[in-house]
């Protein structure tokens, strides 16, 4: 049985782990762009802004970096008070003007110091839990962090999957010759990654047999990738490709 589903994971991310992925999918956004921070900065924006409708998330996701004047790392760094006025009107779901403004405090906060936000998940290199704990300190520990934006970055302490991160880290740390994933980040390595899980990668791979656990959180991201890890130790999301797609494409 398993051979079978490894043989059917395996065909599927050939036929989609490709270039002509990208279109129509939020990675799409942080192609835009060739320098390492502009990545960075538009790969985590479309990587929170990735729940509901990916037309939508593509559109909210232009229409932010529109606003960034298509320089999202230049404007971080260098816009001044006034500049931030156009962001009031600003809306995604239930992502706010407070909350955007936020994240750009902090990444300005953050690129005053450091050439990559990669440094920023490599505080608690322990696993990727702690990873994902201690980015999660590190992103609300400035002084004024509205409590309504924590929701907007998961966290394996309050039982999620952390979809949109392990999506955000798979972008940038997945490294082959296909061209979809960037792999510009080093210190963290493939093996290392969490399979983004969403709904439709869970009834996937609940039908497949590789989740048994009932409900759809953490625990269930770990006993998805341990799954995968089997099949290929050394980079066992590249089956996202898969499993979102037979769930998302394919309707399976």
């Amino acid at each position: 049985m398993q051979e079978h589903v490894q043989a059917l994971l395996d065909q599927k991310v050939r036929q989609y782990n490709r270039a002509d992925f990208i279109p129509n999918d939020p990675i799409a956004i942080p192609h835009r762009f060739t320098q390492q921070a502009d990545i960075e900065i538009a790969g985590f924006f479309a990587a929170i802004f990735a729940w509901g409708n990916r037309t939508t998330i593509l559109n909210k996701s232009s229409e932010l970096l529109q606003l960034m004047d298509q320089a999202p790392h230049q404007f971080i760094t260098q816009h001044r008070e006034k500049n931030l006025k156009k962001f009031l009107a600003f809306k995604h779901r239930t992502f706010q003007s407070t909350d955007l403004l936020y994240f750009i405090h902090f990444l300005r906060h953050h690129y005053r110091t450091h050439s990559s936000l990669e440094s920023a998940f490599d505080l608690d290199a322990s696993n990727m839990e702690s990873r994902l704990i201690a980015f999660h300190d590190y992103f609300f520990s400035l002084p004024d962090a509205p409590e309504r934006t924590r929701k907007h970055v998961a966290s394996p302490l309050r039982g999620s999957t952390c979809k949109r991160l392990n999506m955000f880290l798979r972008w940038m740390v997945r490294r082959d010759k296909m061209g979809v994933d960037f792999g510009i980040w080093k210190t963290i390595k493939p093996s290392e990654l969490i399979c983004p899980v969403d709904v439709h990668v869970s009834r996937v791979a609940r039908k497949l047999g590789l989740i048994e656990r009932k409900q759809t959180d953490w625990g269930t991201a770990i006993e998805l990738t341990e799954a995968l890890r089997s099949f290929d130790r050394k980079d066992p999301v590249k089956y996202d490709f898969a499993l979102f797609s037979l769930g998302v494409n394919e309707k399976f």
